[in-house]
């Protein structure tokens, strides 16, 4: 029986006829009908991990017992000091910090819909959302408190704005027990928005029982993690890779968290040496920038995981030769809350991202959507316990055939079942009847003056498309067209050579550091 006493999001669903097939196929997916995501912290603490470690920072450690206090205060003071109803949204506007991991607790422990948001959003990007998820209060960084003031006019539906100074106030006087709402596992929990690579950002409704899936699936089966481990990254909790990657999958094994206090990878380095970090998300930007850094640093690390973007061979190759580790690469959205196809240990094929994780389905569809077996090309297609379901968005229709999860990616299968990236769908570049693949012309640009690259098809009267690269050098680096484009014909096919090529200062990015190759395709 659902606890929300606001139902505005599970109103604002899309018929279930637009839903996936939901597939619950592992036994620890067979959650109960009532289930909080929090309990995971209950759990950790009747598993003996009361007294480990939960959060390191630089110079404080916050146990599980203290975790679970700090989000039980979080849960009563939204009660009982900002009525908080079951179902109300909560945005959380804030960077990875101190207080992230009890705030996002807290919301779930008293029944809010937690709704994250990336820390550089301005008052207008916050509006957008504050009005489609029709959002009532907020947690926000108190030096960030004022985009959302700026917000406020433009979303009057914002009730209560608390700053982390406020709240720590506040929890300070807020008990420190309390059982979590006894909410459905099908109640909301989460509303994540897409990242707007394709335009305007949707919300995805995850249930309790999804956030829980996320560690049952990938979590449990790719990466076994242990209580001794300690978790690292760079993605914020905002976005659903870095909340699994920092708060759920650790909290799900009775390991810890350790939080860069700063942004950098230099900082990011340092934090791995000081709290002696073994598992680590990034996207390849991330491992790349890495490599610059004092490889000692890096010595206690054991697991590597990749997502956000394709993890090109090269780096994959060069990373293992730098620590002798093998990164993880996997494919996750948004709208299915984290990774469902990857590999680990000896089945990693570098330059595959893998097969489905356990607890998922995975196959490829043709024009027809319909999908086929064997080795072959096309669009990726997934079912599992987990899926879209877009909040009050007509696009739900485009992410969901046949009663499966379309992402938008077109992915080779091999003969061995192995799934290789070809291209997002809409990164196809047909050019004289030929497809050419965006980003395996990237790959190709690899090249000592290039820092990075964006390859899009741009309209050409004679071919009907050409393929251009947006080139990003190297400071003090030149290089020429003509010398780019022989570099790349001497790598790939000639063919799938940049015809023309343009050099920029930067390329268009999201908060969350995916390429926004729409915007390189706007006429200017």
């Amino acid at each position: 029986m659902s606890a929300h006493v606001d139902t505005f999001v599970r109103d604002n669903l899309p018929p279930q006829d637009q839903w996936a097939e939901m597939t619950f196929a592992l036994p620890e997916l067979q959650f109960p009908a009532q289930y909080n995501a929090s309990s995971v912290l209950d759990v950790a603490i009747a598993n003996g991990h009361r007294t480990r470690p939960a959060v390191l920072l630089s110079s404080e450690t916050i146990t599980y017992d203290a975790l679970l206090q700090e989000a039980s205060r979080i849960a009563h003071v939204l009660t009982n000091e900002f009525g908080l109803v079951p179902g109300n949204r909560v945005l959380i506007h804030a960077s990875n910090t101190r207080l992230s991991l009890p705030v996002w607790w807290g919301v779930f422990r008293a029944g809010g819909v937690a709704v994250g948001t990336m820390p550089m959003l301005r008052a207008h990007e916050l509006a957008v959302i504050l009005n489609k998820a029709q959002i009532s209060h907020a947690i926000v960084d108190t030096h960030r408190a004022g985009e959302l003031e700026a917000a406020r006019p433009l979303a009057p539906v914002l009730k209560d704005i608390v700053t982390t100074d406020d709240l720590t106030r506040r929890m300070a006087k807020a008990p420190s027990s309390g059982a979590a709402v006894l909410t459905a596992a099908d109640d909301p929990a989460l509303i994540a928005f897409t990242s707007g690579t394709t335009g305007t950002p949707k919300g995805c409704v995850h249930f309790h029982r999804d956030i829980a899936a996320m560690a049952e699936t990938v979590s449990r089966h790719i990466l076994q993690p242990k209580p001794t481990d300690v978790f690292i990254g760079t993605p914020p909790f905002a976005f659903t890779f870095g909340l699994g990657a920092g708060m759920v999958f650790p909290a799900s094994a009775g390991a810890a968290t350790a939080i860069c206090e700063k942004p950098g990878f230099d900082v990011l380095a340092d934090t791995i040496a000081q709290h002696k970090a073994t598992t680590l998300f990034t996207s390849p930007t991330g491992y790349r920038a890495l490599m610059k850094q004092d490889k000692a640093k890096l010595a206690s690390l054991h697991t590597c995981v990749s997502a956000g973007e394709h993890l090109p061979r090269a780096t994959s190759d060069q990373w293992f030769e730098h620590t002798g580790i093998r990164i993880i690469d996997g494919i996750g959205s948004t709208e299915m809350i984290h990774i469902f196809v990857s590999a680990r240990g000896d089945d990693i094929r570098p330059g595959s991202t893998g097969k489905a994780v356990p607890g998922y389905e995975a196959t490829l569809l043709n024009d027809n959507d319909e999908p086929f077996e064997g080795e072959g090309e096309g669009r990726l297609a997934i079912k599992g316990p987990t899926g879209c379901r877009y909040l009050a968005d007509e696009r739900q229709k485009n992410y969901v055939a046949n009663g499966w999860n379309v992402t938008g990616d077109i992915y080779r299968r091999d003969a061995d079942g192995y799934f290789w990236y070809i291209s997002r769908a809409d990164d196809m570049i047909i050019s004289s009847g030929y497809n050419i693949g965006a980003p395996e012309v990237e790959n190709a640009l690899t090249h000592a003056a290039v820092a990075e690259c964006a390859v899009v098809g741009v309209p050409d009267e004679e071919r009907g498309q050409i393929v251009k690269a947006f080139v990003v050098l190297n400071s003090n680096a030149s290089v020429t067209e003509c010398a780019l484009q022989d570099h790349v014909k001497a790598t790939i096919a000639p063919y799938k050579y940049p015809r023309a090529v343009e050099f920029v200062a930067e390329l268009p990015k999201t908060n969350t550091g995916k390429l926004q190759r729409f915007k390189l395709r706007e006429p200017k």
